[in-house]
């Protein structure tokens, strides 16, 4: 065990006694003031000097041969177990010390670190060029990044916490740690089949090139035959379109996903023909809540209400016929006043009323995105102070962490999922592989 006073510069008895008087002052144990920071630095430093030791002594010659792995001599107790690709100067001594300002959630000090004369001395406690003391602080500044706080609050509160100065460059290089994780979320295996996929867009601005640019976010949120929801891929293009989302699709099927069951979309035009060029057994199902956003825009303030009371009477009827009847009943009062807002309802008459040939539960997930809109939501909390982010990159990095903060919650299936996938297996049959065990 390391003496914690191998110093002889540290003065334990002092240490303890102005230790006492801060803890008795309300002072806490750690953090910026703590009764303990000051044992930090010493502790470090002894513990370095030991492992310094350690390294010198591992390339120490017995008095009678050398060491290696297979031939140990027993006889010899100062001998030191080597592999044999270590290629270390067995003179090698001690060469002075380099100091470094250490930062960390209990302050800031300066740390002296040994050094060998043949600079083969690699510190795994404290390693060649951490100024970060612990993974805590790192994980303190992403989380605080997580939730939308932009570098400068980040440094200001680091600095009223715990009295230490973190650059944006520092909070950057920190927050680039998740860029190899966010590779590995973009580029991992994905299931056979999903029964369902909601794809929709959200929209960001970024700067680029001196201006400020939009940028789409492509969410790909699937539901797999467990009931499960996960989001499929981090995919951003300047703007929303068919072609792209093919890409998407693409990447989707190159990743592993053989068949969707049912994908959930709004009305961009193309959108269905590119699902069904990478995935040709999809069902369509157009979003019914996107559809009436649309035709409000072309209906009268004083109309609103009550055109809302005869389209509901099409979209909550309890059949695909009576529907149809109700949309021909709205033709007939509305069409000549809006006849914009009726033959689009018209023209996707379709894709909108895929829904009606399901069961009350099945509809109820599969009419709307909902689902989907209520995880922008989610993440435009954490966005909605960013005026632009500083790059594509800077984007990217809050999506995955608002990701991974989000899908933590999502540790159960959808809500009576084990009815409603006995119903998808019936209607789709062995496109469902259902794992039933008696």
């Amino acid at each position: 065990m390391t003496n914690i006073n191998t110093n002889k510069n540290f003065n334990y008895d002092k240490f303890k006694k102005e230790a006492i008087d801060k803890l008795k002052s309300g002072s806490g144990i750690a953090g910026k003031n703590g009764a303990f920071t000051p044992l930090i630095k010493e502790f470090l430093e002894s513990a370095l000097s030991e492992e310094i030791n350690d390294h010198l002594l591992q390339k120490k010659n017995c008095s009678n041969r050398n060491i290696h792995n297979d031939h140990i001599n027993e006889d010899s107790k100062d001998c030191y177990y080597i592999d044999d690709d270590t290629d270390l100067n067995p003179n090698n001594k001690r060469n002075g010390y380099t100091s470094k300002t250490i930062k960390s959630d209990i302050g800031q000090f300066e740390l002296n670190t040994p050094r060998d004369r043949d600079g083969s001395f690699e510190p795994q406690i404290i390693k060649k060029g951490q100024t970060v003391l612990t993974e805590d602080l790192d994980k303190k500044i992403i989380n605080l990044y997580a939730s939308g706080m932009s570098y400068s609050s980040i440094s200001t509160h680091i600095k009223n916490m715990y009295g230490i100065d973190i650059s944006t460059s520092t909070i950057t290089n920190i927050t680039d740690k998740i860029i190899p994780k966010i590779k590995e979320f973009k580029n991992r295996q994905l299931e056979d089949i999903y029964i369902i996929v909601y794809l929709d867009a959200m929209h960001f601005k970024v700067k680029e090139n001196g201006k400020v640019v939009a940028k789409a976010f492509y969410t790909v949120l699937g539901v797999n035959q467990e009931g499960f929801k996960d989001i499929l891929g981090i995919y951003i293009q300047d703007s929303e379109g068919s072609n792209f989302w093919m890409s998407v699709l693409s990447d989707l099927q190159n990743r592993g996903i053989k068949d969707i069951l049912i994908a959930c979309i709004d009305g961009l035009r193309g959108f269905p023909e590119a699902i069904n060029t990478i995935f040709p057994n999809t069902e369509i199902q157009l979003c019914i809540i996107h559809q009436i956003r649309n035709s409000l825009k072309y209906i009268a303030s004083k109309d609103q209400k009550e055109f809302m009371f005869d389209l509901k009477q099409v979209y909550k009827a309890n059949n695909k016929e009576f529907a149809e009847n109700k949309l021909l009943e709205l033709d007939e009062k509305w069409g000549k006043k809006y006849p914009i807002v009726i033959k689009s309802w018209n023209n996707n008459w379709e894709k909108l009323s895929a829904f009606f040939k399901y069961s009350p539960e099945i509809r109820k997930i599969i009419y709307t995105t909902n689902i989907v809109e209520g995880f922008h939501r989610q993440v435009r909390k954490i966005t909605k102070t960013k005026g632009a982010f500083s790059s594509e990159l800077a984007l990217e990095k809050i999506i995955f962490l608002a990701i991974e903060n989000i899908s933590k919650k999502w540790n159960m299936p959808i809500p009576n999922w084990s009815l409603t996938i006995g119903q998808f297996s019936i209607i789709f049959g062995d496109r469902v592989k259902l794992d039933l065990k008696f």
